[in-house]
Parts: structure tokens; sequence; C-alpha cells
């Protein structure tokens, strides 16, 4: 619950101690809600701490889901690296508007493409991001729990990795952050949409797309399981 505020504390923002009080705009938004938004708030007044908390937080789910948008664990280190440079510098501006993840992600995608776009069309597709040791991710948790169609059979997991990439990397930069940013970060249509700058109602047609043109990808892979399953009885 947010701390009423006196029209002494509107007046003047900064305490006698010297830690930056609560503006009314801070404290009238539902985003302050969110621990992270209080986090990046101590942080623009200067709570260096704070803004190490939100790294440590962060930095490896922005590494895994922006690998799958550059199609490189490295350049999506380097990204990360370049997503929270540019969050230091905007602390001093910074306003909450949003959940923090939305703003952050909002940032890391345009960087992400700028990224992409900057590299060429060295590769048609981009390369599968090696991350075996972690078990299965996220992606592939949702293709077996939407499509409906999990195989009989199992995949050994760095096949079942290269498959299940080279599918995602089929979909357009849209359709593909909005599926990691759906089941990676847990965003609704509505953060997804200010994440991508575009609205609720688009975000939910192109995750149905998505998901269709997974489906359509896969396919061929759980008839041959189901195939091989039926030989095998």
């Amino acid at each position: 619950m947010v701390a009423s505020i006196s029209p002494q504390q509107v007046d003047s923002p900064v305490s006698v101690t010297g830690a930056r009080r609560t503006t009314l705009v801070e404290a009238e938004s539902p985003a302050v809600r969110d621990p992270d938004v209080r986090a990046m708030l101590r942080a623009k007044a200067g709570d260096e701490l704070a803004f190490a908390s939100l790294v440590t937080s962060y930095q490896q789910r922005l590494v895994a889901v922006l690998s799958h948008v550059v199609g490189s664990v490295e350049i999506a280190e380097d990204v990360t690296q370049e997503v929270f440079f540019r969050v230091y510098q905007a602390r001093s501006s910074y306003e909450p508007t949003a959940r923090f993840s939305t703003w952050l992600y909002r940032i890391a995608h345009n960087l992400a493409l700028n990224r992409r776009r900057d590299e060429g069309r060295r590769r048609e597709f981009a390369s599968p991001v090696d991350d075996s040791s972690s078990g299965a991710r996220p992606i592939e948790r949702m293709l077996a729990d939407k499509s409906g169609m999990m195989p009989q059979r199992q995949f050994d997991q760095r096949e079942m990795q290269s498959i299940v990439t080279a599918a995602v990397n089929t979909l357009n930069e849209h359709q593909r952050m909005a599926v990691l940013l759906h089941k990676y970060e847990g965003m609704s249509y509505s953060e997804i949409a200010e994440a991508l700058d575009m609205t609720a109602a688009a975000v939910k047609s192109l995750l149905s797309r998505a998901r269709d043109n997974l489906r359509e990808k896969l396919e061929p892979y759980v008839n041959d399981a189901d195939a091989s399953d039926e030989r095998g009885r």
C-alpha cells in the first residue's frame, strides 16, 4: 500500500535526511506496487545497490530471451549490457507508468532488433542456442502445453532444442518476441502490447498466428514420432 503524502511532501520532494521522497505522480501510479519499480525508484534516488539488484534479477532472463531474437548467446549478452547501460542512463528521468519488466523489455526489444539488423543477413536463420544444462526451456514447454501435439516418443534434449529453435526462428520478429515475453516473463497481452508498441488486440492476434505457424512447422515431426510409436507396437 502506498503511503499517504502531505501537501508539504508534494512541494518538497527531498526530505531533511537527503533521501528522495515519492512524488505524487509516482504514488498514484499502480505501477509502484511492482517491487522492481520501487527498486528502480530507489536507483533513481541514487541507490546503487537497488540498481545492482535489478541487474542480478534480470540479466540472465534477458540473455535467455534475446538469444532467441539475435541468434547468439554472445550477442545477447552484449545487447543485455547495452540495455542496462541505457536503463542506468535514463534513471534520473524514470517515471513508473508500467511494470518495470515491461519498460525494460521495450528497451531490450528495440536494441535487439537494431543489433540483428546491424549484423546483416549473414545467416537466414539464427544458430540454435545450446543451454542443454538448464533443462527444457519455456518455449519448448509452451509447445507441449499449448499445441496439444506432444509426441509419445520423447526427442532427446539437443534434438528437441534444434527442432524448436528452427521453428521459432521462422516466426517474424514481432511474433517471436511476443511468444517469448508471454512464456518467459508471463506478460499479459496489454503488457506485451506496451513493450512492442502495439494494441492488446494486435498482440492476441500475433500470438494466435505464431502458435499456428509453430504447429504447422512442428507437425511433420509429431506425425513421424506417432508413426514410429505405431510401428513399435
